[in-house]
């Protein structure tokens, strides 16, 4: 009897999905959701606001308590990661995350709902980050919170892992836009390319899988040097970053991405070094930590020293 093609798997990209042969994609990671309101520890109110009725897009924006009248907050939009595939705005890892950063860092935030992949390939999620970008730029005709108490002359983008490559890459749309951005937050940005660098070639078997997922997410990819995955194979868009005033990059020693990020700030540097860009890049990297470590254990002491880091860049 032949198997049910709904049960063979094709692609285990362990530990946050599969593939079967049917085409049947099951999220096995990343699912759980929890609602807004305020949160007990911290104090700070959330909220979820529709963006575009019409597919749906929408982001969480998170507001610090006991905030003084007349007070202008700096505001964060964050992409969440998860591989365009899991994990939502909604997520507990990055709603507790947000919870803490906007306390610690007295800031607005508005965490993007953008549409995933499969169902959704990319560039979708990366139409779905700037339209939300957009509405947050508009000031008074997008939120009262923003309107209110936000300060659109210090806007930053930040995100980890695919939320780290959308930031990278909205950033590089803001520029276009004409859209300020005054910081941008890399935590363990997800960067690719063709040929395998550093631990890339230590570790076959986890580039492989990164390389599927990217070609099943991006069907209309050019390919793993598309700039939209390796922003060094082209130095014309990758300059667009230079219209932000800083870049934080952070890596773990672990993690697999670590070298691809280590990168990106080298080239920043040498920027700076040349005399193409007058901005400011700082980097961290988390000595004996793994992919997104400060998420899943936000308690430990480098998570903790990585919060301050990141609570002191925005400014």
């Amino acid at each position: 009897m032949e198997q049910d093609p709904d049960t063979i798997i094709e692609h285990d990209f362990f530990p946050i999905a599969r593939l079967y042969k049917s085409g049947r994609f099951e999220r096995t990671f990343g699912t759980k959701t929890v609602s807004a309101g305020t949160d007990p520890t911290t104090g700070v109110i959330s909220k979820d606001v529709p963006v575009n009725q019409t597919t749906g897009v929408s982001a969480r924006l998170y507001l610090p308590p006991n905030i003084p009248s007349s007070t202008k907050l700096p505001i964060l939009v964050y992409f969440h990661g998860g591989g365009f595939v899991v994990d939502s705005a909604q997520s507990p890892t990055y709603h507790n995350y947000l919870n803490s950063l906007v306390s610690k860092a007295n800031i607005i935030s508005v965490s993007v709902e953008y549409r995933r992949a499969p169902e959704h390939p990319l560039p979708v999620a990366y139409d779905d980050c700037l339209e939300v970008l957009a509405w947050t730029a508009s000031g008074s005709s997008s939120d009262d919170w923003i309107s209110e108490y936000g300060d659109l002359t210090r806007l930053y983008l930040g995100g980890d892992s695919a939320g780290g490559n959308a930031a990278h890459n909205i950033a590089v749309k803001a520029a276009s836009e004409g859209i300020k951005i005054k910081g941008l937050i890399l935590c363990h940005p997800w960067f690719g390319g063709s040929e395998p660098i550093g631990k890339e070639c230590t570790h076959p078997e986890n580039r492989e899988k990164g390389s599927l997922l990217w070609m099943l997410i991006f069907p209309g990819t050019t390919g793993l040097d598309n700039p939209l995955l390796n922003p060094m194979a082209s130095e014309e868009i990758l300059e667009k970053v230079f219209k932000c005033d800083k870049v934080f990059v952070t890596v773990a020693e672990k993690d697999g991405l670590r070298d691809r990020g280590r990168l990106y700030y080298e080239k920043l540097v040498e920027a700076i070094a040349n005399g193409k860009w007058e901005g400011e890049v700082k980097f961290y990297e988390a000595e004996g930590e793994d992919h997104t470590f400060y998420l899943q254990n936000p308690l430990s002491d480098k998570a903790v020293e990585m919060m301050n880091i990141v609570t002191k860049f925005i400014d």
